[in-house]
């Protein structure tokens, strides 16, 4: 396996954004293979990938956001993968700063960065508390390292809600060759993640925003907002994680942090 970094795009369906995301990771300080992973082309995809330089993979499971994930992080050859969100602007620097970072640290599963969150027009979306919330788990996590490891770090970034936000993340295969997302959740396949990989594995933050987020009310995360689906499976690793009433209280203030959708 090579120790080269690969951007891979987790696209599903017909993205108005997936240009404007490609076109970030052209602008890369430091460029990286460019894969396109999907098991719903369009037409003009192929001609899309090829004006970007990207190499198109096009699986056939549909079997929802684990398996598409699942597909994207085997779709390159390369150790280090950033599963990209295809409605998310990743910065200049990104790329290199993730190759940096994990040849400081070559033994942690993951690395993960700061974002910004912008609307669907691009405008930034600033003085969110779901973003304070985040930010304050994170901070607490690190007791003055980025590099999280240990059970009192991992229980204060992972065991109060999920601060970490999957489109930042890059994976480093080399170290966790075997792991796969769970395929029987809508949302919190990731959160779920960090816990099994920092069980095993250390994690490293990366002090920086590398991506600007995009928010809007087509994304999936609204829509699991909106059906209940992301509380119930909040629910689900609250329990995991702590006694039931303790479990409750902490699901009484993570509502907070969900991202209310506005114009």
């Amino acid at each position: 396996m090579s120790l080269r970094h690969a951007f891979v795009v987790a696209a599903y369906g017909h993205s108005p954004h997936l240009e404007d995301c490609l076109r970030s990771l052209d602008a890369q300080q430091v460029r990286s293979p460019l894969v396109i992973s999907t098991s719903t082309p369009f037409a003009g995809l192929h001609q899309l990938a090829a004006r970007h330089g990207a190499a198109l993979h096009v699986h056939a499971d549909r079997g929802g956001i684990g398996a598409d994930w699942n597909a994207a992080l085997t779709a390159t050859d390369c150790a280090l993968v950033t599963i990209v969100h295809q409605d998310d602007v990743y910065l200049p620097e990104f790329a290199a700063a993730v190759i940096a970072a994990h040849a400081r640290h070559p033994d942690v599963a993951l690395s993960f960065g700061d974002a910004r969150e912008i609307f669907a027009d691009g405008r930034p979306r600033r003085g969110r508390l779901n973003q304070w919330v985040k930010s304050a788990l994170v901070g607490a996590a690190s007791l003055g390292s980025d590099r999280i490891d240990g059970a009192l770090r991992r229980r204060l970034l992972l065991g109060f809600g999920n601060p970490i936000l999957c489109a930042a993340v890059t994976f480093n295969r080399a170290v966790a060759p075997d792991f796969r997302f769970r395929r029987d959740l809508r949302t919190n396949m990731d959160w779920l993640a960090w816990i099994e990989l920092a069980r095993q594995h250390p994690l490293l933050r990366i002090r920086k925003h590398l991506l600007l987020r995009r928010v809007h009310a087509a994304s999936e995360t609204q829509h699991c907002i909106q059906d209940g689906a992301r509380e119930r499976e909040d629910r689900l690793v609250f329990e995991q994680l702590w006694p039931k009433p303790v479990a409750r209280a902490l699901m009484g203030l993570y509502r907070f942090s969900y991202p209310a959708y506005s114009k």
